[in-house]
């Protein structure tokens, strides 16, 4: 018998034996990190860091605007002067550091919803809070309300986005009811965990309230665990300003998480070396954790970094550069000293869904995957410096979101897995095609990209040669179109509208600024 006989015959075996072929399933709803942590600083370096910024709180302080606040900090034991400068004893930060949880579950509609963050558990979260809107078809424009629900049916849609964002801003809607819309939207149109603004404590008790009757929740449940998120940011340097303060303590005082980020530029708002830009945003960072833990110790918070650098020419931000990325790295060690989960960014100053959008964005969520982020935020979406939402970078996102989630499943090596028997079954030139230990696993063996197209360039090309920016285009088209809503209870949605009615008739909620 020939070697080709010989082949032929063993991939007849192989494929004619009625080998069961499993086609592949993916879940991406509880993802771990399965990667080491990178450093960039040594550990001494990291301490020394972390000392000068108890160091800056403590000699120099931090600008509190908010009353309240700074009424809570001197009870602390904090120094308060007539310039509203709070100074920070580093035993009182250090007693906040103490209390606050090293690990949350942050809770959805079911327990399939839920997610985990601290630890090697971690969690992708879409664009958050740009004022545009941009797709192939219309342009860049003003968000709405319906451009916001069609994100958050996306987000529902893939179960690689673990969380719910404020994924655009619906000007269309005033921002006294502005919440009960986007709040409404996420309660319906989703199962997973959902954004609420800080923009006063009147707009977050409402917030809280739709929560309670959407999730069939009494007041001492929803305090009891965590079933929403809100994001604040400082004003770098060293400044936090009044409706930021109010929703550190309005989300401490319910229980609630805050992910506590300072926007810190190197170059503009921060010392222009990224070990300055970062010892500034701990500080930062630590003064809004102090706050929580002084309001309810034990208060769920994450540490949040968005540090990176500046066009020098021009002041722009800018995204995706080596600075950002080793600005990450040093973040994740900073949280890891503390002991608190950490929410890193992803982002672009790309102003299209281009070749500079895709590699920005991909370094930024490496600096995310190996600095060990728990929380990448605009992980979807994100353009133009975070101005402009875009409908075909979300989908190219999920399509390296997905990959990444993949890179994350350990490989198997058990003895079938290293196949002896696979090699010997191929004589020396030939293929593994047709082999029973590619037949029983090549529906499921590898990753089956949504947007890749893997064609070659004659099948491309009479195809209508597509770039991804037009693949993505009809995706997130057909999946609105295929898009089927949760069930929710209709006595809910009574509810909840009853609820908004109702304050709508008294007034809203005007932001607190």
């Amino acid at each position: 018998m020939t070697e080709r006989e010989r082949r032929g015959r063993r991939g007849r075996r192989g494929a004619s034996e009625g080998v069961e072929e499993t086609k592949r399933a993916t879940s991406y709803r509880k993802l771990r990190n399965t990667f080491a942590p990178q450093q960039a600083f040594s550990e001494d370096r990291v301490a020394a860091m972390h000392d000068t910024a108890l160091r800056v709180l403590e000699e120099l302080g931090i600008k509190v605007l908010n009353e309240d606040a700074r009424a809570r900090f001197k009870a602390a034991g904090a120094t308060v002067d007539e310039d509203w400068m709070v100074r920070l004893d580093r035993g009182l930060v250090e007693e906040a550091i103490r209390t606050a949880p090293s690990h949350i579950t942050l809770y959805g509609a079911g327990p399939e919803d839920a997610v985990g963050l601290g630890g090697p558990d971690i969690a992708f979260v879409g664009v958050g809070g740009a004022p545009h809107i941009s797709d192939l078809d219309g342009g860049k424009r003003p968000g709405t309300m319906e451009d916001a629900a069609n994100l958050i049916r996306l987000a529902q849609e893939f179960d690689v986005i673990h969380i719910l964002a404020p994924n655009v801003e619906p000007q269309d809607v005033d921002t006294h009811i502005r919440h009960y819309e986007m709040s409404r939207a996420q309660l319906t149109l989703a199962t997973k965990p959902p954004f609420v603004y800080a923009r006063g404590r009147p707009q977050a008790l409402d917030c809280f309230e739709m929560i309670r009757i959407a999730r069939g929740l009494s007041p001492e449940a929803f305090a009891a665990n965590p079933y929403c998120f809100t994001v604040i940011n400082s004003n770098s340097p060293r400044q936090l300003d009044i409706p930021m303060c109010q929703g550190i303590m309005d989300f401490a005082e319910a229980g609630q998480p805050t992910l506590i980020t300072p926007f810190t530029l190197a170059g503009a708002m921060a010392p222009v070396t990224m070990a300055g830009a970062l010892t500034l945003a701990h500080a930062e960072a630590l003064a809004g954790l102090t706050l929580a833990q002084i309001v309810r110790p034990g208060a769920p918070v994450l540490y949040g970094s968005f540090t990176s650098n500046v066009d020098m020419k021009s002041g722009s931000p800018a995204f995706g550069t080596p600075e950002f990325v080793k600005a990450a790295l040093g973040a994740g060690q900073l949280a890891r000293y503390i002991d608190i989960p950490w929410r890193g960014s992803v982002g672009t100053a790309s102003n299209a869904p281009d070749e500079q959008a895709t590699y920005e964005t991909l370094m930024s969520m490496w600096g995310n995957l190996l600095g060990g982020a728990h929380w990448w935020q605009h992980a979807a979406g994100w353009i133009e410096g975070g101005l402009t939402a875009s409908m075909e970078k979300f989908i190219l996102d999920v399509e390296m979101l997905q990959i990444f989630a993949e890179t994350l499943v350990p490989l198997g090596a058990d003895d079938d897995e290293i196949g002896f028997d696979a090699i010997a079954d191929v004589a020396p030139g030939g293929h593994f095609f047709s082999v029973e230990h590619t037949m029983s696993r090549y529906r499921s063996a590898f990753y089956e990209p949504m947007l890749s197209d893997w064609r070659n360039f004659g099948q491309w090309t009479e195809a209508g040669s597509e770039t991804a920016s037009t693949r993505a285009n009809r995706i997130w088209k057909q999946r609105l179109a295929d898009f089927v809503p949760p069930p929710v209870d209709p006595a809910i949605v009574e509810a909840l509208d009853a609820f908004v009615a109702r304050r709508r008739e008294e007034g809203g909620a005007p932001p607190v600024s």
